[in-house]
């Protein structure tokens, strides 16, 4: 991909992690990246590697080829015409922000160009993102550059615009979701006998093992647990336990509570 100058606007956890993703991807040197935030201190770790961090959202914005929007969501409207009188009819702008539509963001802008949505999480950081992309009056081959981008880091589709709102909740809280289970089964580690570290390093490494090999398989889920699940097994108690307890449909309510949230405000 073909970038001079990327800017990102907002140096959050998001903003951060893509920024440290580029980096250790060496798609682009350091001096090709501005990252603004208020307190500039705390993007102290970019400064040291060449990147130029500043508070100012125009000049970040002078000349860059892709504009990331890594604001709040009651931010992103005057940021964007703040930023206004520098964007291009090439400019690729890509807003991470939640529930906030493409011509939304079009209509605060003083001209038409491509506008991206795209929802990592931040596992992007170390290459392993999974990020949901919609576009907006945008070229095919400026698609490309996109889905290019966000594919170094990870996985990375075009989905259409209605469903950004889920793939938030699927990918990006998601992640938490996964973390949380994590720790979950390391207390339960603990539980049953472990030292902390120990049932950590083992919940954390059966999870990704779970992950890989049904993402390298394609297999579904059900197919590999029946695989470890014998008649009066102690998988299939542990199972039926989690179920009885409301694993599956606690893990669906929390998902639509998070989806309603985006959709409804509340």
């Amino acid at each position: 991909m073909k970038v001079n100058k990327l800017a990102i606007i907002g140096g959050g956890n998001l903003g951060t992690a893509i920024a440290r993703g580029v980096l250790a991807k060496g798609l682009l040197k350091a001096s090709q990246i501005v990252i603004t935030r208020r307190r500039t201190s705390l993007l102290s770790e970019f400064a040291e590697k060449g990147v130029l961090v500043t508070k100012d959202n125009v000049e970040a914005a002078k000349d860059a080829d892709v504009i990331l929007l890594g604001v709040k969501p009651y931010q992103l409207e005057a940021v964007v015409k703040q930023i206004g009188p520098e964007l291009k009819e090439d400019t690729l702008l890509i807003s991470l922000a939640t529930g906030i539509d493409s011509n939304k963001i079009q209509s605060y802008s003083p001209i038409s160009l491509p506008i991206f949505r795209a929802m990592p999480n931040t596992a992007i950081e170390i290459g392993e993102s999974m990020t949901c992309i919609s576009s907006f009056n945008a070229s095919e081959e400026q698609e490309q550059q996109v889905l290019q981008l966000f594919s170094e880091m990870g996985e990375a589709i075009i989905i259409p615009e209605e469903l950004m709102a889920a793939s938030t909740v699927l990918a990006a809280c998601g992640i938490a979701f996964a973390m949380r289970f994590i720790r979950a089964a390391t207390q339960g580690g603990i539980e049953i006998g472990f030292g902390s570290k120990l049932a950590f390093q083992i919940s954390a490494q059966t999870i990704k093992g779970a992950a890989d090999l049904l993402i390298q398989k394609g297999t579904h889920p059900e197919d590999e647990i029946d695989k470890v699940t014998t008649p009066r097994g102690v998988t299939i108690s542990g199972l039926n336990e989690m179920e009885h307890q409301g694993f599956s449909s606690s893990l669906i309510k929390g998902l639509l509570t998070s989806y309603n949230k985006i959709e409804n405000g509340k």
